[in-house]
C-alpha cells in the first residue's frame, strides 16, 4: 500500500507528487520534483472550418519544482505548489497562429499561466486513478477544476489526464478571421503528460 501511494503522490505538478504515508501530518512538510523530458502538454481547439494544437515546450519549465504537502484522511493537501507555464513556450505550428494564440492569452498583460495543486484524493482506493483538484489561473482569472489523473505504472512515474476548459469562463475572447467567417470555438482540451521525479 505504501508504494502504491508513493507511484500516486510522486505526480504532482499538474500534477506529480511526493511520499507515502500512514497517518495524518499536522505540518506541512517540503520536498520538490522535476518534470523530465519525456513529458508533453498539448492544447487542442477547434473551429467552425478545422482543428488547432499548440504544445507547450516542456524543456523551458522551470525545475525542480517545490512542494508543500500534508496528509489528511486519503488526501494530499498542498500549500503553495504551482507549475508555472510562460505562455511564449507554446508552439501552434506557425508565426501567425502563434501570435493568434498569445493574443488570446492576453499574454502582453499576463503572460504566464499558473496552475496550482490544492488536493490529491482517493490515495489508498485500489486503483490507478486519483481526482486532483487545481486552481488554473489564465490572463488574472484563477478557476478551479477537478481533474482524474491516471497513473501508469507499466510506463514508470508517468501521469496523464485531459482538462477541458471554456474560454470565456476566463475572459477570454478569439480573434475572428476573414469577416468573422472562421470562429473559434470556447471548449479547449488539455492533454498532459507528465513524467516525473523526485530531484
Amino acid at each position: 500500500m505504501k508504494s502504491k501511494i508513493l507511484n500516486k503522490v510522486l505526480f504532482i505538478v499538474v500534477i506529480a507528487m511526493v511520499m507515502a504515508f500512514t497517518t495524518s501530518d499536522t505540518m506541512f512538510k517540503s520536498t520538490s520534483v522535476i518534470v523530465t523530458s519525456e513529458s508533453s502538454l498539448v492544447v487542442r481547439g477547434t473551429t467552425n472550418v478545422n482543428t488547432f494544437t499548440c504544445g507547450f515546450d516542456v524543456l523551458k519549465l522551470k525545475n525542480p519544482v517545490q512542494v508543500l504537502y500534508k496528509k489528511v484522511g486519503t488526501r494530499l493537501v498542498f500549500d503553495k505548489t504551482a507549475l508555472v507555464l510562460d505562455n511564449d513556450c507554446f508552439d501552434c505550428g506557425g508565426i501567425v497562429i502563434n501570435s493568434d494564440f498569445r493574443k488570446i492569452l492576453k499574454s502582453k498583460m499576463y503572460p504566464q499561466i499558473t496552475l496550482f495543486l490544492n488536493d490529491i484524493n482517493d490515495l489508498e482506493e485500489q486503483t490507478d486513478d486519483v481526482l486532483a483538484s487545481i486552481d488554473i489561473e489564465i490572463a488574472g482569472v484563477s478557476k478551479n477544476h477537478k481533474v482524474p489523473v491516471k497513473f501508469k505504472k507499466d510506463r514508470g512515474m508517468l501521469i496523464t489526464g485531459v482538462l477541458s476548459i471554456s474560454m470565456s469562463d476566463y475572459d477570454l475572447k478569439p480573434p475572428k478571421k476573414f469577416f468573422g467567417l472562421i470562429t473559434v470555438h470556447d471548449i479547449i482540451k488539455i492533454y498532459f503528460q507528465l513524467a516525473v521525479k523526485e530531484s
